[in-house]
């Protein structure tokens, strides 16, 4: 029996054009000067250092500040999923959220679920590939208040790329639960694989542009999940 949701952030409990539209271009609008305005912030320094790092391994060797910038401006557009890149984008977020300069975008259906699993005993949590600073903003600032204290763990890609398996098998371990007893829900089927080859029951969430894969369960929306929960 399921004991515990597990849920994705872009394209199921938020729009993907609201992180690829909104959140990436502020981070990349905004990343030189906050690097300049926070450069002797240990926390910048480091990743600073690992992008550095990153660079050389990758054949591009540099040196200074600038190209460290360079580095993670270009990461953005790649989509990168580099620590050191997603620090800073949360860093940077923090920043916009509190000056107010956007506000999160949740689907409509999310927080009447979340309220209805939690009046049913039903544990919850988040994995995402941005970072657990970065998730906890973006619950933390939606038109519906704060979602934060409805999920109990946050897990990002500290525990290993969300098409592996063995992340899903540290985030059992992580949960002391059973495959069985854990849902996860994303709109990604390569994730929902890996999550089942781990043992977890799945379902893929169908919101606008999604396309249905073949051999998953489907649910239009949150509401529609309920249907696998008792499963």
């Amino acid at each position: 029996m399921i004991q515990y949701i597990l849920t994705d952030i872009e394209g199921t409990t938020t729009p993907i054009t609201f992180v690829h539209d909104v959140l990436f271009p502020y981070s990349y609008e905004h990343l030189a000067q906050y690097v300049d305005q926070h450069g002797q912030d240990p926390v910048v320094q480091k990743c600073l250092t690992d992008t550095l790092e990153t660079a050389k391994k990758d054949g591009r060797p540099h040196a200074t500040r600038d190209d460290a910038v360079a580095q993670l401006l270009a990461w953005i557009k790649e989509d990168r999923k580099h620590p050191a890149l997603k620090t800073l984008q949360g860093l940077i977020w923090r920043a916009g959220y509190a000056n107010q300069a956007f506000q999160a975008q949740i689907y409509s259906d999310v927080k009447p679920a979340l309220e209805a699993w939690k009046a049913r005993s039903l544990k919850l949590g988040v994995y995402s590939s941005g970072s657990v600073e970065a998730q906890k903003l973006l619950f933390g600032h939606t038109p519906d208040g704060d979602l934060t204290p409805f999920f109990g763990h946050y897990f990002d890609t500290a525990v290993g790329g969300k098409r592996e398996r063995a992340s899903y098998e540290r985030i059992l371990q992580a949960l002391h639960l059973a495959g069985p007893e854990v849902l996860f829900l994303s709109d990604v089927p390569e994730e929902l694989v890996a999550a089942r080859a781990a043992g977890l029951a799945t379902v893929q969430l169908i919101r606008p542009g999604t396309h249905p894969a073949s051999g998953e369960r489907h649910a239009k929306d949150f509401y529609a999940v309920d249907a696998y929960i008792s499963r």
